[in-house]
């Protein structure tokens, strides 16, 4: 089985799956915690946050509302 075409196939969909996932929450980890740094600082804008992150106003909203409550 595990000499199948087919099933080498599969496993190589399979990683190339998690390892783009793993990219992805890395990247949105990375995102989180540069509009959370820069929510701290007070030097710039939500808008401008947004804008630099690619987020929109609504998100970095939220990531300040979770400094906030802590």
């Amino acid at each position: 089985m595990r000499e199948s075409v087919i099933y080498q196939e599969i496993l190589e969909e399979g990683k190339a799956e998690g390892k783009a996932e793993g990219e992805a929450k890395g990247k949105a980890e990375t995102t989180r915690k540069l509009v959370l740094n820069l929510l701290r600082m007070g030097i710039m804008s939500l808008e401008q946050i947004a804008e630099v992150t690619e987020l929109s106003v609504e998100e970095v909203q939220t990531l300040q509302q979770e400094i906030q409550k802590a």
